[in-house]
């Protein structure tokens, strides 16, 4: 792993998970439609892991969107990033699981930084194995393609390739609006699998609720957050700004609300891009959902 410089919010750099509660990883590079190129997020994980990090000097703040201490008494550390090749998309995919694998093993919930949203699908892959898994994502487009010039393994076929893996029990998908890559037949076909869509337009109508109740009480829940399901308002810096999207006290009651039904196991945030966002204001929200998301988590923990 490459370390980072800063961590994130300024907590200790380690080089295992072992006696953690969460530990972030950052990934810059999954697997590229063009071979060579680099991914558009490839800056994301240390523009976030800077956006906030004078909130590290003092993790007994209280934290009003958590309701508790900042972090809510996390012990956590920053792995660093997982090395990436422009040119091998499956090495990078086997290298991003093994991360994940490992800190699942050592007992404590990754926090992974991206990069595009080809990364979540090596970390869902790393929970083969896991009885029944909610994947819980926030996201402008549904990510159901089954390929894209061939590729089946890009940015655009997350859910599709999550349908696929044997853990995955439940998709439940909030925040779709505009056009995306998908078609009539890629909502037929997260339809026909059972996955439950909630709309943009659902949530501002009728809030998270209704979203929230599709996940199963008492399930173990992947939280996929490609930042592009948040309005450009709060975060500018992504590929294909759609208007009305969540608001960031929306992405709150969906981070919350999964918690007080479900326990979070994982969370990534993907798809943040630093060159569209000159004032950093999108990486800062990033940073402080992230920093909820790790108190939501510790709201689970025994």
């Amino acid at each position: 792993m490459l370390r980072p410089d800063p961590t994130f919010l300024g907590v200790p750099f380690a080089a295992g998970a072992a006696g953690a509660d969460v530990a972030v990883i950052g990934v810059a590079h999954a697997t590229p439609y063009m071979p060579g190129r680099p991914s558009h997020a490839a800056e994301a994980p240390g523009a976030v892991r800077s956006a906030l990090g004078w909130y590290g000097a003092d993790t007994t703040r209280w934290d009003f969107d958590a309701g508790g201490p900042l972090l809510g008494g996390a012990r956590m550390v920053d792995l660093g990033d997982v090395p990436g090749d422009l040119f091998d998309g499956a090495g990078n995919r086997a290298r991003i699981a093994a991360a994940v694998a490992g800190v699942l093993a050592a007992g404590a919930v990754p926090l992974v930084l991206g990069g595009d949203d080809s990364v979540p699908i090596p970390v869902l892959e790393a929970y083969d194995g896991w009885d029944g898994l909610t994947v819980v994502q926030v996201d402008a487009h549904i990510d159901w393609r089954d390929e894209v010039d061939g590729v089946t393994q890009g940015f655009s076929s997350t859910m599709r390739r999550a349908s696929e893996m044997a853990h995955v029990r439940r998709i439940v998908q909030i925040g779709a609006r505009g056009p995306g890559s998908a078609r009539a037949e890629e909502v037929e076909a997260a339809r026909r699998w059972g996955a439950v869509l909630h709309t943009a337009r659902d949530v501002h109508a009728r809030g998270v609720g209704p979203a929230l109740e599709a996940v199963p009480a008492g399930s173990d829940v992947f939280l996929a957050i490609d930042v592009d399901g948040i309005d450009p308002a709060v975060v500018p810096g992504v590929i294909l700004p759609a208007f009305g999207g969540l608001g960031y006290q929306q992405v709150l009651d969906v981070i919350l609300g999964v918690a007080a039904r479900a326990r979070i196991v994982g969370v990534d945030f993907v798809e943040y891009v630093p060159a569209k966002d000159p004032s950093g204001i999108g990486a800062k929200a990033i940073a402080r959902l992230a920093s909820v998301a790790v108190a939501a988590v510790m709201a689970g923990r025994p």
